[in-house]
């Protein structure tokens, strides 16, 4: 059976911790195909997605949101969405989000194609934190319209409560793209720093974390 998983930097795995990889590691059995980009959005999942379906799939499962709640809430970042992103004047809007979610479902199961969500948390500062809820309530109603099941890592990760932190900005986007190019992997060291629970940087997960997503995941799938 071919498993691809579809999003963003959580999914991709080469900034913290790789759950898709450890659900490799998992499902011997299964052919793994990692899909994730950074820094993507629903947009450029729905670009991207003919080219997935190409890999003749049997199962998608797809993990977003984080990119679109954080160009929505936190504006400074918006100019790398726009630029390298390519979304139109750098942000996704809940409307937005819903109407491209609803047809990314859609698509992948007019072509016959099984589809999990997972919805994912962020722990960066409270205003993102609570974009997220919002994206992932809008995934979960488009999820219930369509029968898809979804599997919510927010109750499972993200602490009750968020201290007030800085905003995002195009400064944090480049200091992850340094640390990705240069190898940087000071994980529990920056998580430490930070106050954070799950994640080093309030977005990536750590190595751990992501073995607790391994775990929920392949649970979820029940293969």
């Amino acid at each position: 059976m071919n498993i691809a998983f579809l999003g963003n930097s959580l999914v991709e795995g080469s900034y913290g911790g790789n759950f898709v990889a450890q659900v490799a590691a998992r499902l011997p059995q299964q052919m793994i195909i990692n899909a994730g980009q950074n820094g993507n959005t629903i947009l450029n999942l729905l670009n991207r997605l003919d080219d997935v379906l190409a890999q003749e799939p049997d199962i998608i499962f797809v993990f977003c949101g984080g990119n679109d709640a954080i160009s929505y809430s936190q504006p400074e970042t918006r100019r790398y969405y726009e630029r390298v992103m390519k979304v139109p004047n750098g942000t996704v809007t809940p409307d937005q989000f819903r109407s491209h979610f609803r047809d990314l479902l859609t698509r992948i199961q007019l072509a016959q194609v099984v589809v999990y969500v997972g919805l994912s948390p962020i722990e960066a500062n409270p205003t993102v934190a609570a974009a997220m809820q919002h994206y992932n309530q809008i995934a979960a109603e488009e999820c219930k319209r369509l029968n898809v099941p979804t599997l919510d890592l927010m109750p499972v990760l993200q602490p009750a409560h968020i201290p007030e932190r800085p905003q995002l900005t195009q400064a944090t986007i480049n200091l992850i793209g340094q640390r990705v190019k240069s190898g940087w992997n000071d994980y529990a060291a920056e998580r430490e720093r930070g106050g954070y629970t799950y994640s080093f940087d309030g977005l990536h997960l750590t190595p751990d974390s992501a073995t607790i997503v391994a775990d929920k995941v392949v649970k979820f799938l029940d293969l």
